[in-house]
């Protein structure tokens, strides 16, 4: 015979699930304490000499904060030494990485070097941040810009004391009231190659245009190498077309301030087979600013194609200034 299926009081749903939820407190309070020692135990660690990021406030929510102690240790690493610190600035459709080689080199010799990420937006704006950047090294400073880069340096060391001499390799040295479209004006120095045939134009925010708007400027893909890098194989140049920063119509046009080279020694290592700023006109800007003239067979990308032209003009000066 079957027997009949059993039924369940009224009140045994209740029990089980209030079973269910104490076990379920019991697990979480069990986490909970296990937690607890777990974090006691990374306190403990913590001052064996590890890092626990909660009690010291590093990590993320620490990022950007001033640490007294890591300005004593820059200050102890950069005066220490008897070299100055060489401060790298890139120009336009290239980044800090152009300089790779020559940072090895000149640390190699023995010389501190920061390559500083130039904004590339305008000329005052891109001179103030790397002006900012500067007051923040001990120290005698040797100050080096690639092309666009020499025009920001030339704003940037102004008023900076502590920067000894001024370098440029490739680049445009301005005068007061002169942007770097003026600077090396094509009815007297013919032979740049960048114009609307090499380049393309894409429209931008920037805060540092007079009415917010402008447009970003890049060599094409097809002219990049024959423009800028006809040094270095395609392929590589192909790689650097399109990993190129361009360069605003703000930055281009915008006139320089008092130049420093006016009151600071001066280097040029002038590129004469440069196809973006004619040798013609590299000479003379290095002419009026009185400075010491040293030339190469590069490109305009000299600082890629022949690291050590750049770092023995580099520490040429270096030399004669500390």
């Amino acid at each position: 015979m079957t027997r009949p299926p059993t039924v369940l009081p009224t009140d045994e749903p209740r029990r089980r699930r209030q079973t269910i939820l104490t076990l379920v407190l019991l697990l979480t309070a069990l986490l909970a304490a296990l937690a607890q020692g777990s974090s006691r135990a990374a306190g403990v660690a913590s001052a064996a000499g590890r890092t626990d990021w909660a009690a010291t406030g590093t990590g993320w929510a620490a990022i950007g904060r001033p640490s007294a102690t890591d300005a004593v240790t820059m200050r102890a690493t950069s005066a220490g030494g008897t070299r100055p610190t060489v401060v790298l600035v890139h120009g336009a459709f290239a980044d800090s990485s152009g300089w790779s080689q020559t940072i090895g080199q000149l640390t190699d010799d023995g010389y501190p070097v920061v390559a500083v990420s130039n904004p590339l937006r305008g000329l005052t704006a891109d001179a103030n941040y790397v002006r900012s950047f500067l007051q923040t090294v001990p120290g005698p400073i040797v100050l080096v810009g690639h092309s666009y880069g020499g025009a920001v340096i030339t704003n940037a060391a102004r008023g900076v004391s502590n920067v000894r001499a001024l370098v440029y390799v490739g680049a445009f040295v301005p005068d007061a009231g002169e942007s770097i479209a003026t600077a090396a004006d094509p009815a007297r120095f013919p032979g740049s190659l960048l114009g609307p045939d090499t380049t393309i134009v894409r429209p931008v925010a920037n805060p540092a245009a007079p009415d917010g708007q402008d447009v970003d400027i890049y060599i094409s893909l097809e002219k990049f190498r024959q423009v800028f890098a006809g040094d270095v194989s395609a392929q590589r140049a192909d790689a650097m077309a399109r990993t190129q920063r361009p360069l605003t119509a703000t930055a281009n046009f915008e006139p320089s301030g008092e130049p420093a080279w006016k009151t600071v020694p001066s280097w040029d290592l002038v590129t004469t087979a440069d196809n973006a700023i004619p040798p013609a006109a590299q000479q003379a800007m290095a002419a009026r600013a009185g400075a010491h003239v040293t030339t190469v067979a590069s490109a305009h990308d000299v600082i890629g194609s022949h690291p050590g032209a750049v770092t023995k003009i580099i520490e040429q000066a270096a030399r004669a200034v500390t």
